[in-house]
């Protein structure tokens, strides 16, 4: 078993998953962010390998035929993937990887690495989840729309994920998420896989 563990966050937009990842990463050294690869050109002020890993459709197709992804997903016209061999190796050397993603990469990543740790982010509610759509001044009311329609899709499927945090008081949302990804690092197997060295007496007749 790698000593790292791969962490996926999924939550519906407005519930406050960017910033309590970005927070996670800042306080948590231990933590690294994964960075899918992407057929979309880069928006202002992106850098490549930063937001994502920009590449040509051509590329793409070829990475996903020799079953380079773990997960991808063609949104609006663009694909989308994360690189299964680029999680293995940083976790095999020992890094915590977080995946943001949706339930339906979610699931994917599940099934090619059962022992990962799936958080999802609620908000309190959803009057205050099109409040805070709302609040970015950005998307017309049909847009608002049907983001709340699909949030209400994509939390449905809230059930699936080991761990949910209600973000109603960012602060708090953020020591939960704090909490959830240092217990996992506590379970037996993950313990064992960081220390082989305290657990050698299990091996000894």
């Amino acid at each position: 078993m790698p000593s790292g563990t791969l962490f996926i966050v999924a939550a519906p937009s407005g519930a406050g998953k960017t910033t309590l990842v970005s927070r996670l990463l800042t306080h948590d050294q231990q933590v690294r962010h994964s960075i899918s690869f992407t057929t979309r050109a880069p928006r202002a002020g992106e850098q490549i390998g930063r937001e994502y890993h920009f590449i040509d459709v051509q590329r793409f197709l070829a990475m996903r035929e020799r079953g380079e992804f773990a997960e991808w997903a063609e949104v609006h016209d663009n694909f989308y993937g994360t690189s299964r061999l680029w999680l293995e190796q940083n976790m095999q050397e020992g890094c915590d990887m977080l995946l943001e993603i949706d339930w339906q990469g979610a699931q994917q990543m599940r099934r090619q690495f059962p022992e990962a740790v799936s958080i999802f982010i609620l908000p309190p509610s959803i009057a205050e989840l099109e409040r805070r759509l709302r609040a970015r001044g950005s998307d017309s009311e049909d847009v608002i729309a049907r983001r709340v329609a699909g949030a209400l899709g994509e939390m449905r499927h809230v059930a699936e994920f080991d761990f949910v945090i209600i973000n109603n008081d960012l602060d708090i949302a953020h020591e939960e998420l704090t909490a959830a990804v240092r217990a996992s690092r506590l379970r037996f197997a993950r313990q064992r896989a960081r220390h082989p060295d305290v657990f050698r007496f299990l091996d000894q007749d």
